[in-house]
């Protein structure tokens, strides 16, 4: 009896499909080991938004962070990966995606923790140094790199409107659409992209004019700008929402779900 290419072809489709089934069920299954006990006290005295979560959703957050970690390796980099590093990390991870019960990052395999700046060719020393957070390419397509010093800073100034974890964060979220092009189409209504479009325009064109505080890195491309403006949102609301009321609205369609 002859086989067919149709019927081999049949054959290999169910294969890949037996096999990624099998692959979702083994991660959907594979056991969260609990977060060490003093992990919530460094959540509550270093992360705001949990810190302004009632009990419930404190341990939703917490039940979020164990589900990252066994799936993204923190790696470090000439530098000791500390608890308060792990929880920081787990917590820059969430805060964007809090709203969304079954996120993963499935593009994310490893976060690699420099001591501080580094350069865009990875190095730790001389000049140039000047990057505190990038989300890799090529051979490193599945890694986040991140500044331990700006990781710090980010949580504990909670004055400043700026993340670098958070932002690196984003990117990700921008990508999750198969398109790194500055708009969340994952978590927009499809009416509602060009509303988006517009708002960033807008404020492009006020922080050109000088009437923004936005950072003005966001004015390196629209990819940027959504970065930059996400961790703006989630460090600063109260800030964003007088400067850019229409923008933080819809920030809030975003990630809020609301």
């Amino acid at each position: 009896m002859l086989i067919t290419v149709l019927q081999i072809l049949v054959v290999l489709i169910f294969l890949v499909f037996l096999i990624n089934l099998v692959l979702k069920i083994t991660r959907k299954s594979r056991f969260i080991e609990p977060l060490p006990d003093h992990f919530p006290d460094l959540l509550r005295a270093h992360v705001r938004f949990y810190r302004e979560l009632d009990d419930a959703g404190k341990k939703f957050f917490e039940q979020k962070m164990r589900h990252f970690f066994t799936e993204v390796r923190i790696t470090g980099i000439g530098t000791d990966v500390e608890d308060i590093d792990q929880a920081l990390i787990g917590a820059a991870a969430v805060i964007p995606v809090y709203a969304y019960k079954d996120w993963e990052y499935i593009d994310l395999h490893e976060v690699l923790l420099y001591p501080g700046a580094f350069s865009r060719d990875f190095d730790q020393v001389g000049y140039h140094r000047n990057v505190t957070g990038m989300v890799g390419s090529g051979p490193l397509q599945n890694v986040m790199i991140l500044s331990k010093q700006a990781l710090r800073e980010g949580f504990i100034n909670e004055e400043s409107k700026s993340n670098s974890a958070i932002h690196e964060f984003a990117h990700l979220i921008d990508k999750m659409d198969g398109s790194l092009d500055g708009v969340p189409q994952i978590f927009l209504a499809k009416q509602n992209v060009e509303v988006w479009n517009k708002l960033v325009n807008d404020a492009i064109l006020l922080m050109q004019q000088g009437r923004s505080d936005i950072d003005l890195y966001a004015l390196t491309n629209k990819v940027e700008f959504f970065a930059v403006v996400t961790e703006y949102f989630f460090k600063r609301p109260d800030l964003l929402k007088h400067s850019h009321p229409e923008l933080c609205a819809m920030m809030e369609q975003v990630f809020l779900n609301k």
